[in-house]
């Protein structure tokens, strides 16, 4: 399956299209999954960081090999120190911090309420805009806003009631999750357009595999990566490739084919998904209040990732990085 961009006829533009709404769709469930991996993962005692850690090592090779075909593009530019140096600080910011607290709250909160305060990626961003940028913002957008964190606060308020006390902890992690990859995002448009997406990426995920790996060798004994039960493993495995790397890949090839404003509005099926595949893999329960709170965040961030509404520069000729979280 190609991921270039489609040709321009007729008919192979209607079938590049139907492709990318298929890769678009797969790719923000398969991206959603990792959570439910994770959750399996809990179950036989490990904890945040050592999933973190093999998720990291074993699409270590993956994301190698991406950066080494994309630097060897004839179109590639020449990288700066300044480049370099913040590459380091976005795969700090971006697939190290983030995903460690996003694996962390994980062990507090259902699936579902963990996509959706990460879905509101977008109000993080333009706030940082408003902030850092001094952007001005739309009316559209603040209505926007206030709706999606109206619908998390309704469905953050019905996990507390149904779950207990655990759910702040667990939702406060999540939230500085989505919070490190907002500022990822801010951070990395101008550095998109230059090298291109698939490779800050590689290199991204490149730096963040070693801030782990130091990280857990200042806490542990590494050779308690080796002593973990078999399904462990292979959960790990089917996180890095199926919900790491391809993920990647994926919506790279839908953006090319779709667009980024049609690519974004199809993430939606993330959140969706697992609310339902929460329920019926972990035993989560659903309740009406959290179906409407779900559909009023998905509504308000729907108005925010369409053509034009965001208010942080990011790179206009390169398409947006897969979240890899």
């Amino acid at each position: 399956m190609s991921l270039s961009v489609p040709a321009s006829t007729p008919d192979e533009a209607a079938s590049a299209r139907r492709l990318g709404l298929l890769l678009a769709a797969t790719g923000a469930v398969l991206f959603s999954a990792k959570a439910i991996l994770a959750k399996f993962q809990y179950r036989h005692g490990i904890d945040a960081l050592d999933v973190l850690t093999l998720r990291m090592l074993l699409s270590l090779p993956l994301f190698v090999a991406l950066g080494v075909h994309e630097s060897r593009r004839p179109s590639r530019m020449p990288m700066t120190r300044r480049d370099l140096g913040l590459i380091v600080v976005l795969g700090v910011l971006g697939y190290y911090l983030s995903s460690l607290f996003d694996f962390w709250g994980l062990e507090y909160v259902p699936v579902s309420l963990e996509r959706l305060i990460l879905f509101l990626n977008p109000t993080f961003v333009l706030l940082i805009g408003v902030f850092a940028f001094k952007r001005r913002v739309a009316r559209r957008e603040w209505i926007a806003l206030a709706v999606s964190y109206a619908g998390v606060a309704l469905v953050f308020v019905e996990n507390l009631r149904v779950q207990g006390d655990h759910i702040l902890l667990g939702s406060g992690l999540v939230l500085l999750a989505a919070l490190s990859y907002a500022l990822y995002l801010a951070m990395s448009g101008q550095l998109i357009t230059r090298i291109g997406s698939l490779r800050l990426v590689a290199y991204a995920m490149c730096v963040s595999t070693a801030a782990t790996v130091i990280h857990y060798l200042l806490l542990r004994d590494p050779m308690h990566l080796l002593q973990l039960p078999a399904p462990v493993y292979w959960l790990a495995l089917v996180n890095a490739v199926f919900c790491t790397f391809l993920p990647v890949t994926f919506t790279m090839g839908a953006v090319a084919r779709l667009g980024a404003g049609t690519a974004a509005q199809l993430s939606v099926l993330g959140p969706v998904s697992l609310v339902f595949l929460g329920a019926w893999l972990l035993g989560e329960r659903i309740t009406a209040i959290q179906l409407i709170g779900t559909a009023v965040v998905l509504g308000g961030v729907l108005l925010l990732t369409r053509p034009g509404a965001n208010s942080v520069p990011v790179g206009t000729k390169a398409p947006p990085d897969g979240d890899t979280r």
